[in-house]
């Protein structure tokens, strides 16, 4: 139904996959869609660790009752094998994904390969794949990794529904965002989210200032930096988390952690309502 791409706008650390974890995961236990997770990433297994407690080879080892072990043919490798056959059908990349929550969550894991050129070449199919999954599950999130070339990288956003752009609280960021927006036309796009990764609330740079800084007519979203959330990641344990926060009292501390991840949710549910409306 959709693709929502996450990228940032600097190589540095923006908590690019960490706020794209928060946001699919959250949305996959407190609605009824089927979601696809795609990490693009080379030699990065940041997003696969969140689930899965990786053994000496990088490859995710179960670790949680439910949670899919991982075969050596699986993931993006697996899957072009079988589309280079022409052997397609609507539900093809599921097969060829990993299950956190059955019918709710899949993860398509990120080329195994080290070589750049190699993992070049099948980034490039990334966008045939992307199509495919989005006839089968309702939301496909795509973690679109720097180091893809701007090539492929563009082809990707290009047929993306939503853009989330990650940015950082420092005003060198923020700035660079603003310039680009202003002279660069993929960022002028209708369908593009501004999200504050790694978000801290006592900064001057917070949600409310940060929005009226850039103009922005609608305040632009954030995922907090959660120390039990970081920490999950870290252990193959996000799923665990989150279930543990579905009933969250206001009072728990983590309550304004799950607040804006839902605010995250809501507002890309929005977004895609009201781009279809104008359509």
């Amino acid at each position: 139904m959709a693709i929502i791409t996450f990228r940032s706008n600097e190589i540095k650390e923006t908590g690019q996959t960490l706020s794209l974890v928060a946001t699919a995961t959250q949305m996959a236990i407190e609605h009824s869609y089927k979601i696809l997770i795609v990490s693009t990433n080379f030699k990065d297994q940041t997003l696969e660790n969140c689930f899965w407690e990786l053994d000496k080879l990088n490859k995710p080892i179960i670790t949680t009752p439910g949670h899919a072990a991982v075969g050596v043919d699986s993931g993006i490798e697996g899957l072009i094998k079988v589309l280079a056959s022409n052997k397609t059908s609507n539900e093809i990349v599921r097969n060829y994904s990993k299950t956190v929550l059955r019918d709710r969550l899949d993860i398509l894991l990120s080329p195994n390969t080290e070589d750049y050129e190699e993992y070049s070449q099948i980034a490039e199919l990334y966008p045939d794949v992307l199509k495919i999954a989005d006839r089968y599950y309702d939301f496909v999130f795509v973690d679109l990794s720097s180091r893809m070339r701007p090539k492929t990288a563009e082809n990707i956003l290009n047929i993306s529904d939503v853009v989330i752009i990650n940015l950082t609280q420092r005003l060198k960021n923020i700035n660079d965002l603003i310039e680009l927006r202003e002279n660069d036309e993929d960022y002028k796009r209708r369908n593009v989210m501004m999200l504050l990764g790694r978000y801290d609330g006592h900064s001057k740079y917070n949600v409310k200032n940060v929005t009226r800084y850039m103009k922005e007519k609608k305040a632009i979203l954030a995922i907090p930096y959660n120390t039990l959330f970081f920490e999950a990641c870290s252990e193959g344990k996000v799923i665990d988390f989150f279930l543990r926060l579905k009933n969250i009292d206001e009072s728990d501390r983590n309550h304004h952690f799950i607040s804006e991840t839902n605010r995250a949710d809501d507002a890309i549910i929005f977004k895609l309502q009201e781009l279809q409306m104008k359509i």
